[in-house]
């Protein structure tokens, strides 16, 4: 039996590019890192002022609270037509539309919209974004640890290194870096005259050093369950960390 699991607490919003960084690098590692990992869908707009994304957060806290199996791929779709398609988020049809595609029935979608204007819902939402506050959120997204009795607050999507010192996991793998630069910082750390062979395309790649015939291998992420752009027309240079991250 292996080691139980420690729990991390997601705390985001789909209106945050940045949360979905951050979403998409721990649920690719989950496993890996053998952590519990609980997503908490958060209004942005409790911490920070003018946000454009209560029904859509209203309806992923409809969705945890019936079809939590649901929630990561309802949470994905979302972020996909807002900063993928550059799609509308906030009208019913387009919640409905992005429900339905993510798997969930039109029926099952149209019952949890409809649980939107529930007390129960807003109430959930509400405590959700204080319990954020409450850690010293001050935006989204933020990643709290539970880590051997101890309670760790991490704020921004670029923080995995500190979350795997935290956790005691050194096999983070990163976002894969274009391939001459990543061979060059291999080539540059090892000191020594090699022969590398590397390739990126989520395909392995294997550094042989010419002394002691050393060989890494890096296995590669999942592999993508939908081609497409993951970003606006004029992406910019690190939009494509999205395609290698699902």
């Amino acid at each position: 039996m292996g080691p139980l699991p420690r729990t991390l607490e997601l705390f985001y919003d789909v209106l945050s590019p940045y949360s979905w960084l951050c979403f998409e690098v721990l649920c690719r590692y989950q496993k890996i890192w053998n952590i519990k990992l609980q997503l908490q869908p958060t209004l942005i707009a409790g911490i920070m002022k003018d946000s454009g994304s209560l029904s859509a957060m209203r309806f992923l806290t409809a969705v945890k609270m019936e079809n939590p199996e649901m929630l990561e791929k309802v949470s994905r779709e979302l972020w996909m037509r807002v900063w993928s398609r550059d799609q509308d988020i906030s009208e019913p049809q387009s919640i409905l539309a992005a429900a339905e595609k993510a798997g969930l029935s039109a029926e099952q979608a149209q019952g949890l919209l409809e649980m939107i204007s529930t007390a129960e819902v807003k109430k959930k939402l509400k405590e959700v974004t204080e319990v954020a506050c409450k850690y010293g959120a001050f935006g989204l997204p933020v990643t709290v640890a539970h880590v051997d009795g101890q309670t760790h607050m991490l704020f921004g999507s670029d923080r995995m290194e500190l979350l795997a010192y935290l956790l005691g996991k050194f096999e983070f793998l990163q976002p894969w870096i274009p391939a001459p630069l990543r061979l060059y910082q291999l080539t540059r750390r090892k000191g020594s005259e090699q022969n590398i062979l590397g390739t990126s395309n989520r395909k392995p790649w294997i550094v042989s050093a010419a002394q002691g015939q050393m060989a890494w291998e890096v296995p590669p992420p999942p592999p993508m369950e939908e081609k497409e752009a993951f970003w606006l027309p004029g992406k910019p240079p690190w939009a494509n960390l999205f395609c290698q991250l699902t």
